[in-house]
């Protein structure tokens, strides 16, 4: 049997594995990684989340990690995933309160404080405003920065009238993003220190309950075009917050920082039939 973790990081739920021994290859019985991520991920007929997180060693950090969506795909970084990370090796011993981890975006800082964790993410990179994207006889202004994964955020008055899931793969696989795709994110500004935002998720394709990466893009572009200050608090689907630090000077973003809730649902151990 494989141990576990169930967390949610203020409402995207995933999946960790302490896999420093390498039990979860072991227990696959012929099965692929992807096959496994893709079946404990199902839900109503296995354990059910938006992704899996594999902690391992790093020769650099405290530990590292392997992210994998729902739908198999490895990606470079998580925000809400990195929290619960965080947390997860705290609790497990892995790591001290205050602790570094690799990942395919760089090495990430994280302070976990109870259940509260707040990581510094990887300088962002590639921001192009006022990006117009067609879609048929309408077009869209999107606004693009990779944040440790691409997202491409849609600002809008109104988010109840958004077609997340319809425009949000539109938009996901439009011609402009490839090969990789983007993350989509609508977003309403309510103030200068407050936003609401409702995001499609690559790799999970659909909406989810927040992003924390997502949440980031939209503080920073905001504050790009002058919208917003640091701190940002970011009201997600879920209906819980993420607060947003970070440093703008001459157009370049330092010190960026996410902070939430990362919240232990269950523990427990996984079936081989959870998976096969």
């Amino acid at each position: 049997m494989i141990e576990f973790f169930k967390m949610s990081g203020s409402g995207n739920d995933f999946i960790l594995i302490d896999n420093r021994d390498g039990m979860v290859e072991r227990n696959l019985a012929g099965r692929s990684l992807v096959e496994f991520v893709k079946a404990v991920c199902a839900p109503h007929v296995s354990l059910g989340a938006d992704g899996v997180i594999l902690i391992e060693t790093s020769d650099r950090a405290d530990f590292s990690w392997r992210f994998f969506n729902s739908d198999g795909s490895e990606a470079e970084m998580c925000g809400n995933g990195g929290r619960c990370a965080a947390r997860f090796a705290f609790l497990k011993g892995i790591a001290k309160a205050e602790m570094t981890f690799e990942t395919k975006a760089g090495i990430i800082d994280a302070e976990v404080r109870d259940s509260q964790v707040k990581i510094r993410l990887p300088d962002p990179s590639g921001m192009r405003l006022s990006v117009t994207i067609p879609l048929g006889k309408d077009y869209f202004q999107g606004h693009f920065i990779n944040t440790g994964v691409p997202h491409t955020v849609i600002f809008s008055e109104d988010l109840s009238c958004c077609d997340v899931k319809g425009w949000g793969r539109e938009i996901r696989h439009h011609e402009l993003f490839s090969p990789a795709g983007t993350n989509v994110d609508f977003v309403k500004i309510v103030d200068d220190h407050h936003l609401e935002i409702r995001t499609y998720e690559r790799g999970v394709e659909g909406e989810t309950l927040a992003c924390g990466t997502g949440s980031v893009a939209a503080a920073l572009l905001s504050g790009a075009m002058g919208k917003t200050c640091s701190p940002v608090e970011v009201k997600v689907a879920s209906g819980e917050v993420l607060k947003v630090f970070f440093e703008l000077a001459d157009d370049r973003f330092q010190s960026v920082y996410l902070e939430g809730m990362a919240r232990v649902i269950c523990a427990g151990e996984l079936w081989e039939e959870a998976y096969t």
